[in-house]
């Protein structure tokens, strides 16, 4: 818990530049810039250059977007900029940009899942993407979601669309979403005071740096401060596959490994095997692309069509998702949500218990049982902690309601039906014997 709640000050960019972390953090920003820059492979955090290339080459373009102090898809990152033997060649048909901060990063383009380290775009000069790479479901664990495999493959099918670019223009002008409320991350309001628009080269740039997190932080807290509760499709964004039942393979194009008996999924008849051609009409390219169609589909649920490659046969599948379908999602994996384990329940970070201990304190099954791993101890995150909540209690309650069985739901359901300021009471187990723990919601 200690190293995962470092991980996220560290990459948040909290400590102090005096400090030794910071530092060496800002050695590490300083010496990536000298080595890639070296070495002449990619164009370094100059989004434009690239475009100005692209044009002249008739090249697409493929855009990387970084987060220098992320460790956990270090090795995934080295191996593209270190020229893997599955990617070397092709990254010579591509215009290469290496993007490591989004101050003055164009929202109306890059638009992905905020709580990721490592993304890609593919790209036109004129603006066209073609797809997307780079998933998350986990905090550490990538292996599930991405590989070097899977981006070779990726590659390829984004150097087939662009050769067959204008003719399918059509069926790529849903890859982008409708205009931002705020063009660039340094415009929302609660990062503007902060940041600028370029990196600060000439003295620390650590922090200087708007990271990719902070851009979904800063959505939130518009709804947040203004006390109205957050919209379903902002507060899950980028649904997983696995969020309607779904398993891909991370070797693969948009390809089922695994499908859920009884999920939405399963109901519409996908199966092992089957390579999603297209989902909604877009022609896809990775796991990615498939996340970037579900996040556009209302949290009201609807009809999403799909083309699926099943041997030599096209098989047309329609996926009916309901009024639920995006609380299914995980949000305990995401880094933003240690600022919303705060707004929701005072700095409570939990788990769902062991079923040796639901068993051992006869907590039935099918009502909630989250143990506290963590109270925050300092300001803003010690709400809990002053209020009397201490790491091992186990949560059976909340304001009444005994069903919250993941943290994602009670998270979730403090942030949509309580305000800040509000009081509600936690029923706690300790040393077996249950308590009643009043607390008030933080403004």
């Amino acid at each position: 818990m200690f190293r995962s709640l470092m991980s996220f000050l560290v990459v948040g960019g909290f400590l102090g530049t005096g400090s030794l972390w910071a530092q060496t953090r800002e050695e590490k920003v300083r010496n990536d810039k000298a080595k890639v820059e070296a070495a002449g492979v990619w164009i370094y955090n100059n989004f434009p250059k690239a475009v100005e290339e692209a044009k002249s080459s008739r090249k697409p373009i493929m855009a990387v977007l970084r987060c220098l102090p992320c460790e956990e898809c270090v090795k995934l990152d080295d191996e593209i900029i270190d020229a893997d033997t599955r990617i070397q060649p092709l990254l010579e048909k591509f215009v290469r940009v290496r993007l490591v901060s989004t101050n003055g990063l164009d929202l109306s383009l890059f638009q992905f899942d905020t709580d990721q380290s490592f993304a890609v775009f593919f790209l036109n000069a004129d603006g066209t993407i073609y797809g997307r790479f780079g998933t998350r479901s986990d905090s550490k664990n990538w292996v599930g979601d991405v590989s070097v495999d899977g981006l070779a493959k990726a590659m390829r099918g984004a150097l087939v669309l662009h050769n067959d670019f204008p003719e399918n223009r059509q069926s790529l002008q849903a890859k982008r979403g409708p205009l931002p409320q705020f063009a660039r991350p340094e415009l929302l309001p609660s990062l503007k005071a902060k940041y600028t628009s370029t990196l600060n080269y000439e003295g620390k740039v650590v922090p200087s740096c708007i990271h990719c997190h902070q851009i979904g932080d800063a959505t939130r807290d518009l709804y947040l401060n203004s006390k109205n509760p957050l919209p379903e499709e902002i507060l899950f964004p980028y649904p997983h596959p696995k969020t309607i039942g779904l398993t891909l393979d991370p070797k693969e194009m948009a390809t089922v490994l695994a499908v859920e008996k009884g999920s939405d999924a399963a109901k519409a008849g996908f199966q092992s095997g089957d390579r999603i051609a297209t989902l909604q009409g877009q022609p896809l390219l990775s796991i990615a692309d498939v996340q970037w169609v579900l996040d556009r589909i209302p949290p009201a649920g609807g009809e999403v069509v799909a083309e699926v490659n099943r041997g030599q046969a096209i098989e047309t599948l329609k996926l009916n998702l309901p009024t639920d379908w995006r609380r299914r999602g995980d949000l305990a994996w995401r880094a933003s949500t240690w600022g919303l384990r705060r707004k929701a329940l005072g700095g409570i970070f939990s788990k769902a218990s062991p079923e040796a201990v639901r068993k051992d304190l006869q907590i039935p099954e099918g009502s909630m049982a989250l143990v506290v791993e963590h109270v925050g101890q300092f300001a803003p995150h010690d709400v809990a902690h002053r209020a009397g909540v201490k790491k091992g209690d186990i949560i059976i309650g909340f304001d009444g309601r005994t069903d919250l069985l993941r943290e994602t739901d009670l998270i979730a359901w403090s942030l949509q039906n309580k305000k800040g300021g509000s009081k509600v009471v936690l029923d706690i187990l300790r040393d077996g014997k249950k308590q009643m723990i009043p607390m008030r919601i933080p403004d």
